[in-house]
């Protein structure tokens, strides 16, 4: 990557148009991000504040899920759709913490993500990142990362973390979490949550601004009930679809959701089913959890 972020030839980056990773990068207070995606940071904070405790919560919901997955439920495969920027507990940090050998991988379509994923790389030989859309199923798991380092037979955690809101209707983005789903054996889990608004002019406002501001790379702030489809036919794990910070807070209170709920993110976990009936560990059944009351 030149200094000026342009890229080495290879894989350019257009620092022109904010970057929805890079955005989120700034909001999470890292470094990796340019004038043109701070000032879309800035507009959209005008209209709708509290955006960055949203990223925050977000982030704190994905090491959470990574954590409990692995330490409750034995998974050790983590494919994570969409990870944007390399920060502080990333999924491979956390995954590993329970065991050094659980293999991610990281998918993002944004070549500055590709650039800084590679000095993971040279770290960690139980991780890998691609440069791929996430609609694009067939070139994720068709590649040399995805082949040479998860084990399809057994159970994988497909990460959706705040990214379908990213999807057009068009792309239909239920489809593309049930084509990943054709990929991977019973026992896996999906992870998933997306911004959704109970208030029109929200809802319209930060999607306009977004497909604006990045060019179309966009899809739509939905409302709630908009994510059920995505866990069509799968196992909801308790407490079901909820503000994520609701979903298995880590003290023992529900936790309080953001002060401003003009916008929120939804969503929450499930595993695909077997065959025949199987019960959630033990471990797992003796958590304690509440519902916040967006639960469904």
């Amino acid at each position: 990557m030149r200094e000026d972020g342009t890229g080495d030839g290879e894989h350019v980056v257009d620092i022109t148009v904010p970057s929805v990773a890079r955005m989120y990068d700034h909001y999470l207070g890292g470094k990796d991000n340019y004038a043109v995606d701070r000032e879309a940071v800035a507009a959209l904070d005008e209209k709708v504040p509290r955006t960055g405790a949203l990223a925050r919560n977000n982030r704190r919901f994905l090491q959470r899920v990574v954590r409990i997955l692995a330490e409750d439920y034995g998974i050790r495969q983590f494919l994570d759709h969409g990870s944007g920027l390399p920060t502080q507990d990333n999924v491979h940090q956390v995954a590993q913490r329970t065991d050094p050998r659980a293999r991610v991988v990281y998918v993002d379509n944004d070549p500055i993500v590709l650039a800084h994923g590679r000095a993971l790389l040279e770290e960690n030989v139980n991780t890998a990142v691609i440069q791929a859309d996430m609609r694009d199923t067939e070139t994720i798991f068709d590649s040399s990362e995805v082949r040479g380092l998860l084990d399809l037979s057994q159970p994988v955690a497909l990460l959706f973390i705040s990214v379908m809101h990213c999807i057009p209707d068009a792309s239909d983005p239920a489809a593309v979490v049930r084509r990943a789903l054709e990929h991977v054996p019973s026992g896996s889990f999906v992870v998933l949550n997306q911004l959704v608004s109970h208030d029109k002019e929200t809802r319209d406002f930060v999607t306009d601004f977004m497909n604006r501001s990045t060019h179309g790379n966009w899809g739509r702030v939905r409302e709630p009930h908009d994510v059920e489809p995505y866990f069509a036919g799968l196992e909801l794990l308790e407490p079901g679809l909820v503000e994520i910070n609701n979903w298995r807070p880590d003290s023992d209170l529900c936790a309080r959701q953001l002060e401003d709920e003009t916008w929120f993110e939804f969503g929450g976990v499930a595993r695909k089913p077997w065959p025949g009936p199987r019960r959630e560990s033990r471990a797992a059944a003796r958590r304690s959890v509440c519902a916040g009351p967006r639960a469904v």
